[in-house]
């Protein structure tokens, strides 16, 4: 199954290329498309991931849940690391490689987030966010099968982050197999309180994730710096830059000045975070 996330995002690629705009929108030209994918995994949430993550939070202890966390969180910045030195942050890559250190060592293979008790920040960066930095645009957004919410730049990205995932290299193959399982159940766990906030307060809940996504993408390429600060010369453009962020769905009203809730924005990344596809 190692290739199998590949084939989805070739396929996407293909049927996205045969597309005509389906939308008056021009930063979410595929629009009927994107709604299609985010119906289908809405059902596959519903139907096999959220109640796996339900199962998995009341059964297992939480220091264990932790632990598995950490584990995988210590792996991820492996590849954080590199991206921050691929994006010219050499004190940050310094800070991932003394937390990788730290956690692999002091903490029994991750397993311990010792480095964060330590006071050693944790980051988190992606060849989407390097290519953002580089000065790639992001291009229309768009909803991959089972990888959810994305944007033709970090779609085009993905292989590369799959291929700098440290996990994808265990052997033998059923361990790899069974740990992206618990890897994608232990994610969608953690964002459990926030998704039931979305689901109960959003209207249009594709149109509220799309925004959502699209704006905490940008802060997370322009490293948390409004984008609508930088010059012209230091701006990377987004598609969604010039978007106005959503109050929190309390109100459900739209804000120049007023960012999405921080926990519903992550709970919209949990798919393209740890997609089921990297299974």
């Amino acid at each position: 199954m190692k290739n199998t996330g590949k084939t989805i995002l070739l396929v996407s690629a293909l049927f996205l290329s045969g597309c005509a705009s389906t939308s008056n929108n021009a930063k979410d030209p595929f629009e009927g498309f994107n709604r299609a994918m985010f119906d289908f995994n809405d059902t596959v949430d519903r139907v096999a991931l959220k109640p796996a993550a339900t199962a998995y939070q009341e059964v297992l202890p939480s220091f264990a849940q932790t632990a598995v966390n950490n584990f995988f969180g210590n792996l991820g910045d492996v590849w954080t690391m590199v991206n921050n030195f691929l994006q010219g942050k050499a004190e940050e890559g310094l800070s991932d490689v003394m937390r990788v250190t730290f956690n692999s060592t002091f903490g029994f293979g991750g397993l311990l987030d010792i480095a964060s008790e330590a006071g050693i920040q944790k980051h988190k960066e992606d060849f989407g966010q390097t290519l953002g930095k580089w000065g790639v645009e992001s291009g229309p957004y768009v909803v991959l099968p089972l990888f959810g919410p994305s944007t033709l730049r970090d779609t085009a990205a993905l292989p590369v982050d799959m291929a700098g995932d440290v996990w994808m290299y265990t052997t033998p193959v059923d361990v790899r197999n069974v740990g992206a399982v618990v890897r994608v159940v232990d994610l969608r766990a953690t964002a459990l309180g926030a998704t039931s906030l979305l689901e109960d307060a959003a209207l249009d809940r594709y149109t509220f994730v799309r925004d959502a996504y699209t704006q905490r993408r940008e802060s997370q390429v322009n490293d948390g710096v409004d984008a609508a600060k930088k010059t012209d010369a230091q701006k990377v453009m987004s598609p969604q830059s010039d978007a106005a962020p959503l109050l929190p769905a309390l109100d459900l009203a739209v804000s120049a000045d007023t960012p999405v809730e921080p926990r519903m924005a992550e709970a919209v990344e949990v798919g393209a975070d740890e997609p089921v596809a990297l299974m």
